[in-house]
């Protein structure tokens, strides 16, 4: 059953890079191909080797390893930003663009050597598409980048196997091979190119909301560090470890990164994120409207806890209760993507920043919410959170705002068509697309796809309703000028609900990102 649907994730992926190298064809786009090859061979043995259980890391062990459709993510998105911004003629977004698809490629080509290295006995044929498709990546980027460039890149490799080995180690069983490649490889380019921007004195030059998301990853990856080396020596759920525990936060939040942003942006945070929010009266509104949805949501999980102590210690959340959560994520990020992405921005900074602070209160057990957080959530646990973290509702908050966060703002002059359309690429692919499947997937589906338990009519259903909401933006959003391209967002919106049926990643994260690539082409 895996083969078929690592066969079929793989046959969506290969396509989706076709498409996207029939628009843009570079010295870049033999090493994608090249590079797509040597991970669909390297995901075959290592999904041998996780099924013998003999992966150095433990990891999430409900899915393959899904190296093919993360190892593409990073090279191809840094492919079309460099082209889109070629087009806008802002060259140092353009070789921003050269850097960050090296980055991937290195990356992903580390992680498959790594792979290589402890698969017994070694695989000589994946060595040897492995060895062409690494000279041919290394050729390219010694004709491709400057000196500085390649040291940049060779830093995300090095924050990458540092990050990787510490929280592989502390988070066992909560990522795919393929999702650690993701997000720690996301991870160690925030965490380089806050470093550089600190030490190069650019602080004030950049919006201040871009320094704000920055030092907001990096420091709540930090404290979850500190706070597991501290607590691997300590008991976290006595009163004097929760003491410990909220002092740190404000000594480390107010000592050290509120001053480390403050001398970024040139401005005190706090006095910077007030003027901010009652900057206009729609701000207020939005911000009252998505208190109301807040409200809302702590409702729905204290309903449905209240369902479990009444009929049944057993009971879990069904998909569409789950489900319930997408649509009030789209009620909330779609108000803001009419009136004010920029507040948007802003709230999808602090609203992570929330969530990660009580998930690290829920996985400490922290006094007093730990508990109550611990059994409040369990609930709505699926087989994607066998780890000790629960994450499901971080990646759907991710997901929604990723299409926000990279939205390319200095090359915005060059979109058009199908490109206006890249805000919305969560709310379509996530908030519209996966929940459609799931729900009408569940309720109306008879005809199963080959090894899977998604259904046809739910893909269906699903690339419908997201054509219904392309239209719902273009009349509600007078911004979105499409000047044609109807064809190719049908195709994208098309492949990427393919790729919902067939992948065992957390789709949360991976559609959006790919909707994205497409559409920015």
């Amino acid at each position: 059953m895996i083969n078929k649907l690592v066969v079929a994730e793989s046959l969506v992926v290969f396509c989706i890079i076709l498409c996207i190298h029939a628009v843009v064809w570079d010295r870049f786009s033999w090493c994608t191909l090249a590079l797509a090859v040597q991970a669909f061979y390297v995901q075959h043995k290592w999904d041998r080797l996780l099924q013998s259980g003999g992966a150095v890391f433990q990891y999430r062990s409900s899915a393959n390893s899904g190296l093919l459709p993360a190892s593409m993510i990073i090279p191809l998105l840094g492919i079309v930003l460099k082209e889109r911004c070629k087009v806008s003629g802002n060259v140092y977004f353009e070789r921003y663009g050269v850097v960050v698809s090296a980055t991937g490629m290195a990356l992903a080509s580390f992680l498959s050597i790594i792979a290589l290295g402890i698969t017994k006995p070694v695989p000589k044929n994946t060595c040897i598409v492995s060895g062409v498709a690494g000279c041919a990546i290394l050729y390219t980027m010694k004709n491709s980048l400057a000196v500085s460039e390649v040291i940049e890149v060779l830093e995300v490799l090095l924050i990458f196997v540092y990050l990787s080995m510490i929280l592989l180690y502390l988070l066992p069983r909560c990522f795919t091979p393929g999702e650690a490649l993701l997000i720690f490889g996301g991870l160690s380019f925030v965490i380089n190119q806050l470093i550089k921007r600190s030490l190069s004195a650019v602080g004030g030059k950049a919006d201040p909301a871009d320094y704000l998301l920055l030092v907001a990853l990096v420091a709540f990856v930090l404290l979850g560090i500190i706070f597991s080396a501290l607590f691997f020596f300590m008991d976290s759920c006595t009163w004097t470890s929760s003491l410990f525990f909220y002092l740190m936060t404000a000594v480390l939040g107010l000592g050290i990164f509120m001053p480390w942003l403050q001398f970024l942006i040139r401005r005190h945070p706090l006095f910077w994120l007030l003027e901010f929010l009652l900057q206009t009266r729609t701000r207020l509104y939005l911000l009252a409207f998505w208190t109301l949805l807040a409200v809302v949501a702590c409702a729905v999980v204290l309903y449905q806890n209240c369902r479990k102590s009444t009929e049944s210690k057993k009971l879990q959340a069904s998909t569409v209760t789950r489900k319930y959560f997408h649509f009030l994520a789209v009620a909330t990020y779609i108000p803001g993507l009419i009136y004010d992405r920029q507040l948007l921005f802003v709230a999808a900074v602090v609203c992570l920043a929330f969530l990660m602070l009580l998930e690290y209160v829920r996985y400490f057990c922290i006094r007093p919410l730990g508990q109550t957080l611990r059994s409040l959530l369990t609930i709505f646990l699926d087989e994607r959170d066998s780890g000790p973290l629960i994450l499901t509702h971080i990646y759907l908050l991710l997901g929604m705002s990723l299409p926000v966060w990279l939205f390319p703002r200095l090359c915005a002059a060059s979109l058009s068509g199908p490109s206006t359309l890249l805000p919305y690429c969560g709310v379509l692919a996530v908030g519209v697309g996966d929940t459609v499947a799931s729900v009408c997937g569940s309720a109306l589906g008879e005809i199963k796809w080959p090894g899977t338990k998604k259904t046809f009519e739910g893909t269906m259903l699903s690339i419908f309703a997201q054509i219904i909401a392309v239209a719902l933006i273009l009349i509600f959003d007078s911004t979105i000028n499409m000047n044609g391209g109807y064809v190719w967002i049908l195709g994208s919106i098309t492949l990427v609900s393919l790729l919902e049926a067939f992948t065992t990643q957390i789709d949360n994260l991976i559609l959006p990102l790919y909707l994205y690539i497409l559409l920015m082409v």
